[in-house]
């Protein structure tokens, strides 16, 4: 493993990470269908979404650093899986690992961190939504436990091809 990697850390997400963040992310729309957004974000655009992953609760944001703590190797995220109140010891998750840091465990260190801190939350079950092909995030996610309950089929058109999406979930700590 590069020395980049051997110290990387994962720590909550701050608002200093935003623009980093919000490139990190845009490669995503720009360059990939993993993300079914289609148009890049500003910062400030973005913002809104950085405050909704506070320190605690069960709404969080990790973010994983490595040697320049300036440069994110990547991020995990738990938000809400819908909107409507029964929905609420529900999250989606997901993780973003920037280009180049793939294969490397950074993806592994943020769901550790972010599972470790979701643990004392009262959520009951995670969902991860992953476009397809992406065997990496399928790896990652079977690995933490998740299960492949469905697919929702051409659900998204981005580049002029319709994209599957394969729905997973892993129960979690509540009742």
């Amino acid at each position: 493993m590069p020395s980049e990697y051997a110290e990387v850390q994962v720590r909550p997400g701050t608002e200093g990470d935003l623009g980093a963040l919000t490139d990190l992310y845009n490669h995503y729309v720009r360059e990939t269908p993993i993300t079914f957004d289609t148009t890049p974000f500003t910062p400030e655009e973005r913002r809104p979404w950085l405050l909704s992953h506070p320190v605690d609760g069960p709404y969080r944001l990790m973010v994983a650093t490595g040697a320049d703590p300036r440069r994110i190797l990547g991020y995990a995220t738990s938000s809400p899986y819908r909107a409507k109140p029964a929905y609420a010891t529900s999250v989606e998750t997901t993780v973003y690992v920037a280009p180049g840091a793939g294969g490397r465990g950074v993806g592994t260190l943020l769901y550790k961190a972010l599972f470790e801190a979701l643990a004392g939350e009262d959520l009951h079950r995670a969902y991860a939504g992953i476009a397809q092909p992406n065997e990496a995030s399928t790896r990652l996610h079977e690995r933490f436990g998740f299960r492949h309950v469905g697919t929702y089929h051409e659900v998204g058109r981005k580049f002029g091809h319709y994209w599957d999406v394969a729905w997973y979930e892993k129960p979690l700590g509540a009742l």
